[in-house]
């Protein structure tokens, strides 16, 4: 027994006419009457009483109608899921995301998403720029937003979908803070507040010194924006953090933008290859990107 032989005898058992079903189903009668000949053969038992007049079930073939529907509609239903995880639109979707991301850029993306694909499961955990992209490509992960650039030879694929650069956050008792802009090299006798290590803008902030023509003082490191602006504001040392990280800053610090602007985006990593539903996460998420205007320093 298959689906063929379930769907002509479900088909003849609603017209109960040979020449009906065969038009119903696009064939011609013989067929279709051999058919139904061979299912009844195979089942040892006749599904259909015949005489001039048509066909009529017998008790077997009522019995068997509706388990033969219920077996075609979950055919069916196979059907369509194979045919939605095709295109995406079905599935499971692991995604590492760092801390300075959770505030606007997740919700930003993952609502409009979940909206548009509700039957995919989201899965998010939170890492630093490194560990996720290591994942990816250990296939712990499919998908990934880190801050750029990650200082990592792992292969996979990364969009720029959030551009920002870095700005200064100074005390507000400092003069640094009442200027309009102030030049990197201008910190160079300041106390740094910085990331911790393992952070991409810990490597960047270093890199954008020594580039400036000194070493930074590190008073402390922490993992937040939102720490590293409260030991600022506490007067421990200065900051360099992303321009959107800026509306985090309490009424003790002053946000300087860089006289030479430092970029530092955001981007969203995938390995090669990656699978239908993480192509439309990322299809979504530069779609968002495309339409949003690139930040200013300071605002």
């Amino acid at each position: 027994m298959d689906l063929r032989q379930l769907r002509y005898f479900s088909t003849l058992a609603e017209t109960l006419n040979f020449h009906r079903a065969a038009e119903r189903l696009h064939m011609s009668q013989p067929p279709l009457t051999v058919a139904i000949r061979k299912l009844e053969e195979d089942l040892g038992v006749a599904l259909f009483e015949r005489d001039p007049r048509g066909v009529r079930l017998t008790a077997a073939g009522r019995a068997a109608l509706d388990p033969a529907r219920e077996a075609l509609a979950a055919a069916e239903r196979v059907r369509e899921v194979v045919r939605q995880g095709a295109a995406g639109l079905r599935g499971r979707l692991s995604i590492g995301f760092i801390g300075s991301a959770i505030g606007e850029l997740v919700p930003r993306i993952v609502s409009p998403f979940r909206q548009a694909y509700p039957q995919v499961e989201l899965v998010l955990e939170e890492m630093n720029s490194v560990e996720i992209v290591r994942a990816i490509a250990a296939r712990r992960l499919d998908l990934g937003l880190v801050r750029l650039p990650v200082l990592d030879s792992s292969p996979v694929e990364i969009d720029v979908i959030e551009r920002d650069v870095l700005v200064a956050a100074i005390p507000r008792e400092d003069a640094l803070a009442r200027r309009r802009e102030v030049a990197l090299g201008d910190l160079g006798e300041r106390s740094f507040i910085l990331y911790s290590s393992v952070s991409v803008l810990h490597a960047a902030t270093r890199l954008a010194c020594q580039r400036a023509g000194f070493v930074p003082r590190v008073a402390q490191e922490a993992t937040q924006v939102q720490t590293i602006l409260s030991l600022v504001e506490a007067g421990l040392g200065v900051a360099l953090i992303p321009a959107r990280s800026a509306r985090f800053a309490g009424a003790g610090v002053r946000i300087v933008p860089l006289a030479e602007p430092i970029p530092i985006d955001m981007g969203l990593a995938r390995a090669p290859g990656a699978g239908p539903v993480a192509a439309n996460f990322v299809r979504a998420a530069l779609a968002l990107h495309d339409s949003e205007p690139i930040s200013k320093p300071g605002k």
